[in-house]
């Protein structure tokens, strides 16, 4: 598959591979993780916020955030 690069120089998202590599991270809270990183910092990042940008709402995300995050 050909790998498509283009100039960088506005609306995009660096991260780590680390992230996306690893092994403990459901591929749901890989993308959560991405969504959340593309955002800007004055974003309402709540539980609330995250859900209002998603299809599928509040459940969705509080599954895909570990417990011990929510308290």
């Amino acid at each position: 598959m050909p790998v498509f690069r283009v100039e960088k120089v506005k609306d995009y998202t660096i991260m780590p591979n680390t992230h996306l590599r690893n092994r403990q991270l459901s591929l749901q809270a890989k993308g959560l993780l991405c969504q959340m990183l593309s955002l800007p910092p004055e974003w309402n990042f709540t539980l609330q916020g995250l859900a209002y940008i998603n299809k599928e709402g509040l459940d969705a995300i509080t599954t895909v955030l570990p417990a011990e995050d929510m308290e």
